[in-house]
């Protein structure tokens, strides 16, 4: 073997990703109130930008799907300007998805989003008719409005106002720094005794200005404990009898349930302790959730699905996409003037990123509807007859039928919001595991299942309550092959306890 220096020719290939390509790559993740954000920086950066309005505020060029033997699954696409040849630099549409449609998972650049780690009235909706959207589980619930203005006010400028009308001089010192030590809950999370040696006062001066505050709106603000936090309000109610005060200093008793024992140390019969449990549950455990909370957002839809005769439409909620505009005239007039050549090179790059971004926002909404449109086009079932009905489904399988890669579509799925006749659901609500059939049929999705343990154990007798076991059998009575550590794990994903907790549960129920 030689040791002397030499050269070689080699050819290899490589994938270089352009600044412009991650940028675009980028995009698919983002949320169309994220592009929106976007957009407004791009539009201060670049003086060839121009905002054109949003495309709610266009006639729509497209028409409804015609009636078929087989439903059909078309999407409507809003007419671009009559100038958009000029607009967008080079390379077709094929072209455009070919470049955004790259598997980047083993690539330096692959993490640029979130989602890589992680494997109304008319005026929103354009033509499609659809009203605002609410969750997927109640799509007629809407935020809570009442709890919207009292958001805005923290809860401890609210015990500080109410101080400085209650309290005065020193003592009012106190009051500030006690306010300073109640979490947003309304509990108190500090030792009165080291409040009293750092501020070098007499502990019974601590505990009479927390007393004051503790007379305070919210009732039970102020509290150190949860049965602190309930006395406080049975006193405000004038229920606080000895009988109340026994109940609420055996809370755990409550919890478990234990009527017969509550009913010996309260020394009252039945009906009683019912009333008593019944007001109990009346009371806040966190009055100071009351305040200072971020105020109610309601998620805004990123995409529209509605029934058009035997097909479907899906549109883009053009509503919260301001329309990119490139100022030529502007470019002309600029360039036509002096310019050095550092002007005129800042010039060029300005119109192609212009041209570039252009080109990447429709690419990116062509390539969003292709995806929710084989989405619809899978889940055909769940959008008809409901939940029950959703089919299991993968990225890969998506992506196969669009011709696109798993990594496109998990991109393009990630922070999406699908609004329907059924609610507002994530685009990756529809991406779900299979559960093999019992009797050897199709396999069902795991939501599917999760919708089934919810509804019988709903309809299930409080004297005789499912267990795990229970809902084994009945689920594979319903051709379900499903094993009961699964079952454990659904219910506890839906935040639903176990047979034990259940019927504890319903008997405090049946009490109150």
């Amino acid at each position: 073997m030689s040791l002397a220096p030499r050269l070689d020719l080699r050819q290899s290939q490589s994938l270089v990703m352009t600044p412009q390509l991650q940028q675009a790559i980028k995009l698919l993740a983002l949320s169309n109130l994220e592009i929106e954000t976007f957009i407004a920086e791009e539009l201060e950066k670049n003086p060839l930008l121009e905002n054109g309005g949003t495309g709610g505020d266009e006639e729509r060029g497209a028409s409804e799907p015609a009636d078929a033997p087989e439903p059909d699954f078309e999407f409507e696409e809003r007419d671009g300007p009559a100038d958009a040849s000029e607009l967008i630099a080079g390379g077709g549409e094929a072209a455009g998805e070919a470049a955004l449609d790259v598997d980047f998972a083993a690539e330096t650049f692959h993490h640029d989003s979130g989602s890589d780690t992680i494997g109304a009235g008319g005026g929103l909706d354009g033509s499609l008719g659809l009203t605002g959207a609410g969750s997927g589980a109640a799509p007629e619930d809407g935020p809570d409005f009442d709890n919207l203005g009292s958001a805005d006010l923290s809860l401890a400028d609210h015990l500080t106002a109410q101080a400085g009308a209650s309290v005065a001089g020193h003592d009012l010192f106190i009051a500030a720094h006690l306010i300073d030590q109640i979490d947003e809950a309304g509990y108190l999370t500090a030792a009165l005794l080291d409040i009293a040696n750092r501020l070098n006062v007499p502990l019974a001066r601590v505990e009479a200005v927390l007393a004051t505050i503790q007379t305070f709106d919210p009732t039970g603000v102020g509290a150190r404990n949860l049965a602190e936090c309930l006395a406080l309000q049975a006193k405000e109610a004038d229920r606080y009898d000895p009988c109340m005060a026994r109940l609420i200093d055996n809370l755990d008793l409550v919890a478990r349930g234990d009527l017969a024992r509550l009913r010996r140390i309260c020394a009252v019969d039945d009906e009683d302790l019912a009333d008593m449990i019944r007001e109990l549950r009346g009371y806040d455990p966190k009055p100071g959730c009351r305040y200072g909370g971020e105020p109610t957002l309601a998620v805004t839809p990123d995409i529209f699905v509605a029934r058009r005769g035997a097909g479907w439409a899906v549109e883009i909620n053009a509503a919260t996409l301001p329309r990119l505009l490139v100022n030529r005239a502007y470019y002309a007039e600029v360039s036509a003037g002096p310019q050095d050549r550092t002007s005129k090179a800042w010039l060029s790059d300005m119109l192609a990123s212009a041209n570039w971004l252009v080109k990447a926002l429709d690419q990116r909404q062509r390539t969003i509807i292709k995806v929710a449109s084989e989405i619809v086009k899978q889940q055909e079932a769940f959008f008809l007859k409901g939940v029950a009905h959703l089919k299991p489904m993968t990225l890969r399988q998506v992506a196969e039928a669009i011709e696109m890669h798993e990594s496109t579509v998990s991109r393009v799925t990630s922070n999406k919001y699908l609004s329907c006749a059924r609610g507002l659901f994530e685009l990756k609500y529809f991406f779900t595991s299979a559960i093999q059939s019992a009797d050897g049929g199709d396999a069902v999705s795991a939501e599917a299942v999760k919708n089934a343990i919810r509804t019988l154990i709903q309809a299930e007798d409080p004297r005789k309550i499912l267990s795990d076991d229970t809902l084994v059998e009945l689920l594979n009575a319903k051709g379900f092959d499903i094993a009961r550590r699964t079952v454990a794990k659904y219910r506890e994903a839906m935040g639903i306890g176990s047979s034990v907790q259940r019927r504890r549960q319903k008997a405090l129920e049946g009490v109150g």
